[in-house]
């Protein structure tokens, strides 16, 4: 790779990493491709992405960005995974690591927060930003349905009493 083409690779995961919701530092050494090809297939699923490059070159994309905390853990085997979604990468990457014990996870970044390996954890049990919507819309709508709930009741118990009445009367004649 001549100096052009690492210019053009640190100015694009500058770009990427800039934008991202959360980014995962794990490192993979012992994988092996099949197993590599595996998580990057599961990260592009959920929306996200997996990059390994040279250190060196990572370091100088998170600089001057708000992830350049994470520098430091980019040492050895790294790789990285990041998503737009706050919650997909750091899931995917914690699912597979339980799977595949030579994925270790070092830490991370969402925002300005750097995060160490349980960070990440904890990050990963949230609901993803779908799920989250769902359930704001649902908490939205309850309350619209309980109202027409209640206004439609007295109808309906006005009409339960009046076939009973009707009923009673039909036995009684």
């Amino acid at each position: 790779m001549d100096r052009a083409q690492k210019r053009e690779l640190v100015t694009t995961l500058h770009e990427q990493w800039k934008g991202s919701g959360v980014i995962v530092v794990a490192h993979y050494k012992g994988m092996t491709v099949a197993q590599m090809t595996d998580f990057r297939k599961r990260m592009k699923e959920a929306g996200g992405s997996v990059k390994v490059a040279k250190n060196k070159l990572a370091k100088l994309a998170v600089k001057d960005t708000n992830i350049e905390a994470i520098s430091d853990l980019l040492t050895g085997q790294t790789c990285v995974a990041y998503s737009d979604d706050p919650v997909s990468a750091a899931r995917i990457s914690v699912k597979y690591s339980k799977e595949n014990d030579k994925l270790v996870i070092l830490g991370g970044a969402m925002g300005t927060t750097r995060l160490d390996s349980s960070g990440v954890q904890a990050l990963a049990d949230l609901p993803s930003l779908d799920e989250l919507r769902g359930r704001l819309i649902g908490l939205l709508q309850a309350p619209a349905s309980k109202i027409a709930r209640i206004l439609n009741e007295p109808g309906a118990m006005l009409a339960r009493v009046l076939a009973a009445k009707g009923a009673q009367e039909a036995k009684s004649a």
